[in-house]
């Protein structure tokens, strides 16, 4: 990030302004209002952030238009290809791709730290049979800070990496648990021998009284999955960590509140809401074609789930990736359940439809992750626990950058102020 001397002119109240612009390392542009206040009394609005820039980040480039998403400066497809889940995370993290033997160091502390304190199940067993997993993952790694009390100081070195490798090791565990929990299995206990990736499908499938055997293909796709949804720049969720975490709090109630964030139906919960559609329309009778002509009247409120995004208006790189797994799984699996069927016909629908093609309404990794999840014979519920899995690396990586940052201070927006003026008090008989 640099500047070229070019300023913004302000003029306001007959006077003029010189504002700095801010140049990223993609030619990417914003313009540095943080001295406005102290020099004009105004403040910037922007409803929602839109248009706002809270952070300088060296971790994820995203570019919407053009349809690129690169980690630490790396194609994501070449991510996808080339490196698996560890490697991904510790590129996020620590800003370079790992040479074997810190590979090797990575993966061993994480080994070591994913057990739970057995006092923990205690926590799971308070929870009612029907509690959503999303609510258990965000207390329990909550309840990190109190069981892993000793590395709460995020400006303490040796604490702030501990508590990494902690919360890398034992989110797996902390969510397959959380299934278990609601479906009334017993726990299966992480097997450090295990990949990432085939450690959390036997936490979730394995059962005591039998083996479980980890289809290869189930296994790639997951870890496929983890990788694309690794990070995507200062998203609610990361944002909700850097502004909790901006308070010098510790990193495990940081990602809670990070899981919380993900948790809403306008963020994590697009996947779900996209199994959703499809079972909608299979219980319609299959009627595929009256969900297009919805989906195309300006009037009727109805919307293609996993089609389009807020961010990229060309394809997004990550459903590209994601397609030629979910290609290669529904050929495997499609006549299995109806509802592959219907999303292959959906999808030869959206990309060849003039309608949705000028609208660039392309199938979006939402689309092809919750058909994967299903095919995986993972439960709607889990899917955004899933997300939230994915995403650790992404939301550890912004809140290391952010406490090594030379230029952190606590999070606090300012706010256009739209009530009422000052009023006196109507004593109470009087109102």
């Amino acid at each position: 990030m640099g500047t070229a001397g070019e300023t913004v002119r302000l003029l306001l109240g007959g006077k003029e302004y010189e504002l700095p612009v801010r140049i990223g390392t993609e030619g990417n542009r914003a313009i540095d209002v943080g001295q406005l206040y102290a020099m004009t009394g105004h403040i910037t609005l922007d409803e929602g952030y839109a248009n706002t820039g809270t952070t300088m980040s060296t971790i994820c480039y995203v570019d919407g238009e053009k349809g690129v998403l690169r980690y630490r400066g790396y194609r994501i497809e070449a991510l996808a290809e080339q490196c698996d889940f560890t490697e991904t995370a510790y590129l996020l993290i620590f800003g370079e791709l790992p040479t074997a033997d810190q590979l090797e160091d990575f993966r061993g502390n994480i080994r070591r730290h994913t057990l739970l304190h057995e006092g923990m199940k205690t926590i799971y067993d308070g929870f009612p049979p029907y509690a959503h997993p999303m609510a258990i993952l965000s207390a329990v790694v909550g309840a990190l800070a109190i069981y892993d009390k000793e590395f709460n100081d995020p400006r303490d070195v040796t604490q702030r990496r501990l508590a990494i490798y902690r919360m890398l090791a034992k989110m797996p565990t902390i969510a397959a648990f959380s299934y278990k929990r609601s479906i009334g299995q017993p726990y299966i206990y992480p097997q450090n021998h295990l990949t990432y990736c085939q450690n959390f499908l036997n936490m979730m499938f394995a059962v005591p009284s039998e083996k479980y055997s980890m289809d290869v293909d189930f296994v790639d796709a997951l870890n496929l999955l983890l990788i694309l949804h690794a990070d995507h720049g200062q998203n609610c969720s990361t944002s909700t960590v850097r502004m909790v975490g901006s308070s010098n709090v510790n990193l495990f109630s940081t990602i809670s509140a990070g899981v919380c964030a993900l948790w809403g139906a306008l963020h994590g919960g697009a996947n779900e809401a996209c199994i959703d559609m499809l079972e909608t329309i299979l219980a319609d009778g299959r009627n595929l074609g009256k969900y297009i002509d919805k989906a195309k009247d300006p009037n009727d409120p109805f919307r293609l789930m996993g089609f389009g995004h807020r961010v990229y208006k060309n394809y997004d790189p990550r459903a590209k990736v994601c397609k030629s797994i979910c290609g290669r799984l529904l050929d495997r699996f499609a006549g299995d359940d109806p509802m592959f069927e219907l999303a292959k016909e959906l999808e030869e629908i959206a990309l060849s439809d003039p309608y949705f093609v000028q609208r660039k309404l392309f199938p979006n990794i939402d689309f092809y992750s919750g058909i994967i999840y299903r095919i995986l014979g993972i439960p709607k519920e889990m899917f955004t626990v899933l997300f939230a899995l994915g995403r650790l690396p992404g939301w550890i990586a912004h809140w290391r950058e952010m406490h090594l940052s030379p230029d952190k201070r606590i999070h606090r927006p300012r706010q256009l102020y739209t009530g009422h003026t000052e009023r006196e008090i109507v004593p109470l008989i009087k109102r």
